[in-house]
């Protein structure tokens, strides 16, 4: 039996190729902010909010934090806003958050990168010649970056959860300055943290006994059975900057050798 083979025809061009090449099936997913802003690229993008900070950090050397929270709306020349402006430089100069380049480094102020009592730690760090972190978040006010953290550190998220994380995963120290909303979320978040054990025994400084013995009745969650009275151990009341550096070293911050106590 002979098979004839018939020649092999091209197929025809399209006869408008933009119709497929302007398809939105047709761009790179990679390209593709509709496919990459879509529901089930959540996951993803969730993912892709910790990689780039993850390795910003990495790449800048920054093997720890202090972690500064308080209202946005503190303004500048108050007790408070200059009390944390102190403090930024105190840590900064103290902490180990100077070390040279090439050199890791430790307790770096970091912020949610906002106005207030955020503008205002970062402000002392810059003052004093250190790398400090701002971790923005997209809001529809309040929130737009200080001029005082680091460029290159500055980041901006849009999932709380996950700027919660890179708040707390390099953390040897947290400092809260009054706040609403928004402070008394990530103080409560971190205290759960602690008290669950997510975390380690790290220092918590509350600046302002009188603001937050007002607005929080501790003694009465206490009183209640809602938390133990050794849980009110896990943090401590300042009154002013040198006072918070005191409590976090009384409380086992961790400092090289060679930074001064």
């Amino acid at each position: 039996m002979v098979f004839l083979q018939m020649p092999l025809k091209k197929p025809a061009a399209p006869r408008n190729p933009k119709k497929h090449t302007g398809s939105p099936s047709f761009r790179l997913p990679a390209l593709d902010p509709d496919f990459l802003l879509g529901d089930s690229m959540r996951g993803v993008r969730f993912m892709l909010e910790y990689a780039k900070a993850e390795e910003a950090l990495r790449l800048a050397g920054i093997r720890s934090t202090i972690v500064v929270f308080g209202s946005a709306r503190t303004r500048l020349g108050s007790r408070r806003y200059e009390a944390a402006r102190e403090f930024g430089r105190i840590a900064s100069n103290r902490g180990g958050a100077l070390d040279g380049k090439g050199t890791a480094h430790d307790n770096v102020i970091a912020t949610g990168g906002g106005p207030g009592i955020m503008e205002a730690a970062n402000r002392g760090a810059s003052e004093a010649g250190a790398l400090s972190i701002g971790f923005n978040i997209r809001l529809p006010q309040e929130q737009y970056p200080n001029p005082y953290s680091t460029p290159e550190l500055t980041f901006q998220f849009h999932y709380f959860a996950m700027r919660k994380m890179h708040l707390a995963m390099r953390a040897n120290g947290l400092v809260v300055f009054p706040g609403g909303f928004g402070t008394m979320d990530e103080l409560f978040e971190m205290l759960t943290l602690r008290q669950t054990g997510k975390v380690g025994a790290l220092p918590v400084v509350l600046f302002d006994r009188a603001y937050w013995t007002s607005v929080v009745n501790f003694d009465v969650l206490v009183a209640e059975g809602m938390i133990e009275k050794a849980d009110l151990k896990m943090f401590s009341f300042a009154e002013s900057a040198e006072q918070i550096w005191t409590q976090l070293i009384d409380g086992g911050l961790p400092i090289a050798k060679k930074a001064k106590r």
